[in-house]
């Protein structure tokens, strides 16, 4: 970041220029940096969310998945009510409870992620559940634990990182959503969503305080987009 993201450093609605090559806000804050730094709000986020919500499901699902009975048929009941309305609401309903916060909205999105990782798992290990050396493990009195460690996850683990691979940029796009509708981090933090929805009125006037932000956001889906597309052929070239 060329300057102090929260720091007046020139003239206030100044066009993007060679010094500011963002132009800057309404305060005089450069919108280069600003938008830099709202980058790792939106990211890291992102990572975090993927991470929570595949181990947490894949967990769940491999147990279901193993023990099968009324634990399998209760997780696919809770799954199905995540997959009959959006998980964006689910997400918004949950971030409106726990309240604005990066903390909270990466707490919210996880718990609308992770039946999808569960689901992926469960199917997967029911798969894998009738292959040779699986049946084979059984007959020997394998214990449960292992049968997951020993067999089961590494036939789980290539399509859970298909998925989430995949799933980065819809992460991304429901963060700045989540922003843009208010339910992020207060102002001045610089959520690129954030950014977008303060700026909005200001469109046809200083139309760069909207459109270099979105730009931004649509470009870090666009790459995520690209590295889901690579990891899944990876996976299938496997």
């Amino acid at each position: 970041m060329p300057f102090d993201a929260q720091l007046r450093v020139g003239p206030s609605l100044n066009p993007p220029s060679t010094t500011y090559f963002f132009g800057t806000d309404d305060i005089g804050r450069d919108l280069y940096s600003r938008v830099i730094l709202g980058v790792r709000f939106t990211w890291l986020p992102a990572i975090a969310i993927i991470a929570l919500a595949s181990v947490f499901g894949s967990v769940i699902g491999l147990i279901a998945g193993l023990v099968g009975g009324w634990i399998d048929e209760l997780l696919k009941r809770i799954i199905d009510v995540f997959f009959m309305v959006p998980s964006m609401l689910f997400a918004m309903a949950f971030s409106a409870i726990l309240g604005p916060g990066t903390d909270h909205s990466v707490i919210a999105v996880a718990i609308c992620w992770w039946p999808w990782y569960a689901w992926i798992a469960r199917d997967e290990l029911v798969r894998i559940k009738g292959s040779p050396h699986f049946q084979g493990a059984l007959v020997a009195g394998t214990s449960r634990p292992r049968q997951i460690l020993r067999y089961g996850l590494p036939g789980v683990f290539p399509s859970l990182i298909t998925a989430a691979g995949v799933d980065v940029a819809n992460v991304v796009t429901t963060l700045s959503l989540m922003s843009f509708l208010g339910l992020g981090q207060p102002d001045p933090a610089p959520e690129l969503g954030a950014l977008v929805s303060r700026s909005l009125d200001s469109l046809t006037m200083f139309w760069w305080l909207p459109i270099l932000p979105a730009t931004v956001i649509f470009l870090i889906c666009f790459l995520a987009n690209l590295f889901g597309d690579a990891v899944r052929t990876n996976m299938r070239g496997r």
